[in-house]
């Protein structure tokens, strides 16, 4: 790893990347407070304005993952990056001056979406531009550190800012961390790839489905997540805080079980380089089941020091996941669909997000919150039984490390 962070321009990426996110943890806080602050604001307001920025981000993340192909990567970044920024800065001058009307704030908010959508899957795809294959489990694996490094203090300091300072402030903050990302990103000098033939954007679009619908193992393991995010999604927004106040005693110990998720997958990373499974697939779906031990313990009104530990291993999985699944990627997918094939594994993926959390209340409500849990883990368990059917799943294997021996020394030298 230190001799990536050597090479400059995976290094001017990390950093990009890392900056990017710690403002993301600011604006996430900041945002729900600031819009709240407003006169005549309601739930119902914050949840207007969080609609518009996630509707354009899954809406258009395939149109941002035929852009990530066509375009040359840096410069797609790049732009999402000034594009963000200049939305974060509309939305900071808003809060700033008090002058806020909802339809403006939803505007910059859903520009916000725009430039997420057309970054993440051309961030996916410049990875490999910088990275050789040998390199590359090792590269996801310091991204994700610094994804989770970065979110973690974001998350943890927005509060105190917002306290301190406003939450005016705390969105600028957000919205420099962009131009800083941008400014390091212009930095980055990736290779020229081969000439594109001229294409439609619809043609792009139908390659992009066919690179991914031709691999069993992909499109089972998306499918796989569709239900395990919208079940992760019901458990951290409305189940697993109701649970915690209930059983737990409140705010502190569903901070204690965060907190422990979130440290768990600093330990993922370091397993994840270090293992190199033969069946990364495989070991990908099979250790996403740990999802499942904190919301059933939950469920189960298991002591709190139980269930920090299985939040602490779900986080543990949840990165072995991420780098496993972002190294298979990048090896099996051509390099000029990688972009495209990242939007539809996006889009599948967050699909049911959404419906996790609008279901959660009333499913609560009809069932009781403990039982409404139960569901929820056995849905994880369910969708990873019904991905370990694949075949392609299980069979998929990673190429063989060879270890160059080490050299003989010269006659000469044994004397």
């Amino acid at each position: 790893m230190r001799a990536l962070l050597a090479d400059r321009p995976f290094a001017l990426l990390f950093t990009a990347r890392t900056i990017s996110v710690l403002g993301t943890g600011f604006g996430r806080v900041a945002l729900a407070f600031a819009v709240l602050a407003l006169p005549g604001s309601s739930p119902a307001t914050l949840s207007v304005v969080l609609a518009c920025q996630a509707l354009p981000q899954l809406v258009l993340i395939l149109a941002g993952g035929v852009i990530g192909d066509r375009f040359a990567r840096r410069r797609v970044l790049l732009f999402a990056e000034l594009l963000a920024g200049v939305a974060w800065t509309g939305l900071t001058l808003m809060f700033l001056t008090g002058h806020a009307p909802l339809p403006l704030v939803s505007v910059f908010a859903a520009m916000a979406g725009v430039a997420s959508a057309v970054f993440l899957p051309a961030y996916d795809g410049v990875v490999p531009e910088l990275v050789p294959p040998d390199r590359r489990l090792r590269a996801n694996g310091l991204l994700r550190i610094g994804f989770n490094l970065g979110l973690i203090l974001g998350l943890s300091l927005a509060g105190a800012t917002v306290a301190l300072v406003g939450a005016g402030w705390a969105v600028a903050l957000n919205a420099a961390s962009f131009f800083v990302s941008a400014g390091l990103i212009l930095g980055i000098r990736t290779p020229a790839g081969p000439p594109r033939p001229p294409a439609s954007a619809w043609s792009d679009l139908r390659r992009g489905w066919q690179e991914f619908s031709s691999r069993q193992w992909l499109w089972a393991v998306v499918a796989q997540y569709a239900f395990v995010v919208a079940a992760i999604n019901a458990y951290v927004g409305v189940f697993g805080p109701l649970l915690a106040v209930s059983d737990l005693g409140g705010a502190p110990a569903w901070s204690a079980i965060t907190a422990a998720q979130a440290a768990g997958t600093f330990l993922g990373v370091g397993i994840a380089v270090r293992v190199h499974p033969r069946r990364p697939v495989l070991v990908a779906a099979l250790v996403t089941a740990a999802a499942a031990l904190p919301m059933a313990l939950l469920a189960a009104s298991a002591p709190l020091p139980a269930v920090v530990a299985a939040a602490f291993l779900a986080g543990v999985a949840g990165d072995v996941f991420g780098v496993l699944w972002s190294t298979t990627m990048q090896r099996e997918v051509p390099a000029d669909a990688l972009s495209r094939v990242s939007s539809w594994d996006l889009l599948g993926s967050l699909s049911f997000a959404p419906l996790g959390l609008l279901v959660a209340g009333p499913i609560a409500a009809a069932t009781g919150t403990s039982d409404a849990l139960w569901g929820c883990a056995a849905l994880v368990v369910l969708a990873t039984a019904g991905a370990l059917l694949a075949p392609e799943v299980r069979r998929l294997r990673a190429p063989v490390r060879v270890v160059a021996p080490a050299l003989a020394p010269e006659p000469a030298e044994v004397a």
